[in-house]
């Protein structure tokens, strides 16, 4: 039986408690995962990427994922040129919302003319549906509490005055 590999892409700026559900539920569902950061030019990022990689580890390792995870990041070139250089035959996305579905499936559709890979839609977890990292990066540059939205590492990461980077 032949390996089979999955890319779940995001900014992961922070990381969130819905990443982590869709990046536990992929990893159950393919022998490696690559869970990669990766550089969005229409996207003002908080955090930069070493710091966004070292709380997705942490975040993964904390909750108890499985070990079949390799967490990486990718700022030059296509997203679909990573995943063959791994040999992904998929990209995972996690799915909130109707807006996600009109946003990710013209790129589910150009990434599959470009490189025959297919991208599979994880409907996430009803009670992450309505949180972003946009909002989370919002309300913790406020001074608000994030930590009902973000595993405990980066709660304490963005509580002890990290929201000013």
């Amino acid at each position: 039986m032949s390996s089979r590999i999955a890319v779940v892409p995001g900014s992961f700026d922070p990381p969130t408690l819905g990443h982590l559900d869709v990046i536990r539920r992929a990893a159950a569902l393919y022998d490696e995962l690559h869970v990669l950061v990766v550089h969005n030019p229409d996207k003002a990022a908080m955090l930069p990427i070493a710091q966004r990689l070292t709380l997705l580890e942490e975040s993964i390792a904390q909750a108890g994922v499985a070990g079949n995870i390799i967490v990486g990041s990718w700022s030059m070139g296509l997203l679909v040129d990573y995943a063959r250089d791994v040999n992904a035959g998929v990209l995972v996305k996690g799915i909130r919302s109707q807006i996600d579905v009109s946003y990710e499936s013209p790129m589910a559709i150009v990434n599959k003319h470009l490189a025959d890979i297919e991208t599979v839609f994880l409907l996430t977890d009803p009670a992450h549906a309505m949180v972003s990292s946009s909002l989370v990066r919002q309300v913790a540059a406020l001074g608000g509490d994030v930590s009902a939205f973000v595993p405990t590492v980066v709660a304490e990461f963005l509580d002890t005055g990290a929201r000013d980077i």
